[in-house]
């Protein structure tokens, strides 16, 4: 049979089920595919549908998006968003809880920074870094944006009890 060479999904399944220690039969188990397909579909003689990847993924617990792209399935531009999500969920040192909490503390900072970008913002200045207090900039002028919309009084009471 002459190879199709599909992208290189198969060699990417092939490394993916390897460092997740699972033999061809038992991957194809958990994907619910035949062993032979599987086979094809590593070695880039069979060109998976995405219901198939999408299985695939889930059997690999990697994102399936990720297959999607290494099968040409999705815009190249994309991949680099989902790059940091598909290694986090590759990673076997932290629980599935863990890998998701990663993901959405990822993917809320993008959406930040691609607001601030839409509004003409630039991101945070190196000058509001966490100093060595663990304070930063911005924190500071917030305390005091609050002090001053509260009242005189607030700030000389907020500075009386760091005082004590």
């Amino acid at each position: 049979m002459a190879s199709l060479r599909v992208g290189n999904v198969g060699e990417y399944l092939r490394e993916q089920r390897r460092s997740a220690q699972l033999s061809l039969r038992q991957l194809a188990e958990a994907a619910g595919v035949s062993n032979p397909y599987l086979s094809q579909i590593e070695r880039g003689l069979r060109k998976p549908s995405a219901e198939i990847l999408q299985q695939l993924a889930k059997a690999l617990r990697i994102s399936a998006e990720t297959l999607y792209v290494q099968a040409g399935m999705l815009d190249a531009r994309e991949r680099d968003e989902l790059e940091v999500p598909a290694a986090i969920l590759t990673d076997p040192s932290i629980n599935e809880r863990q890998k998701q909490v990663l993901i959405q503390i990822y993917e809320s900072f993008r959406k930040e920074n691609a607001a601030a970008g839409a509004g003409g913002a630039e991101a945070v200045p190196e000058a509001d870094a966490a100093d060595s207090t663990g304070e930063n900039d911005r924190t500071r002028r917030t305390a005091r944006e609050h002090d001053a919309a509260a009242g005189p009084g607030a700030a000389a009471g907020a500075r009386e009890e760091d005082g004590k």
